[in-house]
């Protein structure tokens, strides 16, 4: 194993890094497998403890590694990435990503909507709208825990929403309603998980995540969905081109 430069102006901490993560990359290290520990690489590299856990420490936060109390150090799984630069579907994007895509439905109901979902459909007072909540899953894996709100004008049959689970919300709208969604308005805001959103995301309480609002519309430039998602920060990565 080549020896770390001691001599550079890169601190020590960042060339371990490196080279963990390099390890990681070439997949000598795939994900669930445990790493080398403190120990081993302070001796495999002569380094201090310090240096070793400051290492570790930057790449757990960055997510490309997970502790388990008792256990070790572990590679994690690769993060769903996603660009911000165009309008997209997520069931689309996993299709595309060779993942399958589903959906579980866990309610459907009409309900008064409140301040900040009326702003964001432009709705008049008294207009009520459909509710949608669901689980967005990968391959089985849950990643987003989602809510859906739609003009009760657009939604005549809410009843037909429990087909979501076997087709996109975009594509049931554009079949059912002819109603085409062609681009969306995000918002992204860090938030913690909170207890009854770890059950149904099978993380843990205190895990980072997103909280996405999402105002979708129709071709006409009318808002046909108000979304507040709660996503998963250890398995989605968002990201734009500068140019």
């Amino acid at each position: 194993m080549k020896p770390l430069d001691q001599g550079s102006v890169i601190p020590l901490y960042h060339q371990l890094k490196q080279r963990l993560d390099a390890r990681i990359r070439a997949e000598e290290w795939k994900p669930g497998d445990k790493i080398d520990s403190e120990n081993s690489l302070m001796d495999i590299f002569h380094v201090s403890r310090n240096t070793a856990k400051k290492a570790i420490e930057e790449l757990v936060q960055e997510g490309t590694l997970y502790r388990i109390q008792g256990k070790g150090t572990f590679v994690s799984r690769p993060k769903f990435e996603q660009s911000l630069t165009g309008f997209y579907s997520f069931s689309r994007v996993l299709r595309e990503k060779g993942l399958h895509p589903t959906d579980q439905v866990l309610e459907v109901r009409e309900v008064e909507p409140s301040a900040i979902v009326r702003a964001g459909l432009q709705l008049p007072l008294g207009e009520n709208v459909v509710e949608m909540r669901r689980l967005r899953c990968a391959d089985g894996e849950p990643i987003i825990l989602e809510s859906s709100f739609m003009p009760k004008s657009v939604i005549q049959d809410i009843s037909v929403l429990y087909e979501v689970g076997t087709s996109s919300l975009y594509d049931l709208l554009d079949e059912r309603y002819g109603v085409t969604v062609v681009r969306a308005k995000e918002a992204f805001e860090p938030v913690l998980i909170r207890e009854g959103e770890s059950v149904l995301l099978e993380t843990e309480v205190g895990k980072p995540a997103l909280l996405l609002e999402r105002t979708a519309y129709d071709t006409n430039g009318e808002p046909v969905e108000f979304c507040i998602s709660i996503v998963r920060g250890d398995r989605c990565r968002f990201y734009t081109d500068l140019v």
